[in-house]
């Protein structure tokens, strides 16, 4: 009987969202499975929204409360206008629950990690959506035990 190919290994994190647990938390995203990522209104995030393709991966973090990456989601729908913006202006996609990772990556570990010199997640805290780069993404998933 023949083996099965291996399974490809799914590619590391692009991206990353942010999201405040107490509107939005990592577990309202379990329980919901696929979510559309709204509320974004910001310019520079919009256009990262706008690049996301289906099947990118994306670390999600709880922002203001816990500060510290909890988990992966994968875009399933590329952009298209938010339904919660009235202007016709932004966009979002729809994420779906991914994993949860072995251990939070808290925002003080990956400023202390040299590795992690220049992240958008540091560089511009207020961003609420970002690319990650595969370097990055690596620790990461490194220092969160996957």
């Amino acid at each position: 009987m023949a083996k099965p190919p291996p399974k490809a290994k799914p590619h590391p994190p692009t991206f990353l969202v942010k999201s405040e647990p107490d509107v939005f938390g990592w577990d309202q995203q379990v329980a919901n499975g696929v979510e559309p990522w709204t509320g974004v209104r910001n310019a520079q995030a919009a256009n990262v929204l706008r690049a996301m393709q289906v099947g990118d991966r994306v670390f999600f973090y709880h922002s203001n409360i816990g500060k510290e990456v909890v988990g992966i989601v994968e875009v399933v729908r590329t952009a298209y206008p938010d339904p919660t913006d009235e202007t016709g202006r932004w966009v979002c996609v729809d994420v779906k629950t991914v994993s949860k990772l072995p251990q939070p990556v808290p925002l003080a570990a990956i400023k202390a990690e040299p590795r992690l010199e220049g992240i958008g997640l540091i560089r511009q805290s207020r961003l609420s959506v970002m690319p990650i780069a595969p370097e990055h993404a690596a620790v990461i998933l490194e220092m969160a035990g996957a």
